[in-house]
């Protein structure tokens, strides 16, 4: 069960994450064999539920990609529930403080390092004591979102939680925090060099940075940058830009 993120995270190498905002199994399965590093169920800001999101890893599962959540919220119930369907990976939204970060590492890892309970339905066999449940503490990533004024004040105690593997800037909500205009693709120097910041803070612990962008040229950018996780997008914008684009084209 080892995790490709991790692994390549190891390496020094950035990986390339899609993200699913769409319920269905087919469009995952379809956009996973894309090329992506790892692909993401939003459960956030998608549309997407707990059956559609067990539907989407069934899609991803025929693909290389490793299967991620962004989970709606920072609570033991959720996360525990898309770990047991199979997700390697939790993103989660708005962590702000040491306390907040810890509280997910306990959600998200097995006694005694956490409180997880054991029933991995699709992760594993179910209620038995296989390979599953003796390596998910070692290979699950745990990555908490750093989208608030309050996060980057607290973000040395947030990177010192033990079983912190990376963070996953948001970039509009940061933005919106610092009285910006929420976007993707910032150029405003004060939440670039917030970035600076937060690079040179995870490089010291050995901790990934990851972050959303609105664009291809931008992820790239921000992989040169030192991200080691960049997302572009989500599959309905591209979508949307590539369907936008072929009409233009077709009408001249």
């Amino acid at each position: 069960m080892a995790n490709a993120v991790k692994e390549a995270w190891k390496a020094g190498k950035a990986v390339v994450n899609g993200w699913l905002a769409i319920p269905n199994a087919f469009s995952a399965e379809m956009y996973s064999k894309c090329g992506w590093d790892s692909v993401t169920v939003d459960m956030q800001h998608g549309v997407q539920d707990y059956l559609s999101c067990v539907a989407c890893f069934q899609g991803i599962q025929l693909s290389s990609a490793t299967p991620m959540v962004r989970v709606p919220w920072n609570e033991p119930g959720i996360v525990g529930k898309v770990l047991d369907a199979g997700a390697m990976g939790i993103i989660c939204p708005m962590v702000n403080t040491e306390a907040e970060a810890r509280a997910l590492v306990q959600y998200a890892k097995y006694p005694p390092a956490g409180t997880r309970s054991n029933g991995p339905i699709r992760a594993g066999a179910y209620g038995s004591s296989g390979n599953y449940q003796k390596t998910a503490n070692d290979e699950i990533l745990i990555i908490p979102m750093i989208e608030t004024k309050t996060a980057i004040e607290n973000i040395k105690a947030i990177l010192d939680v033990p079983g912190i593997d990376g963070i996953y800037v948001g970039p509009s909500d940061l933005s919106f925090s610092y009285g910006k205009e929420p976007k993707l693709d910032v150029e405003d120097p004060e939440i670039l060099a917030i970035y600076d910041m937060l690079l040179t803070e995870t490089s010291k612990r050995g901790i990934a940075a990851g972050l959303h962008n609105g664009s291809p040229a931008y992820a790239n950018r921000m992989i040169q940058k030192g991200f080691k996780l960049v997302t572009i997008a989500n599959e309905v914008g591209l979508m949307c830009q590539a369907a936008t684009a072929a009409v233009k084209t077709a009408r001249g």
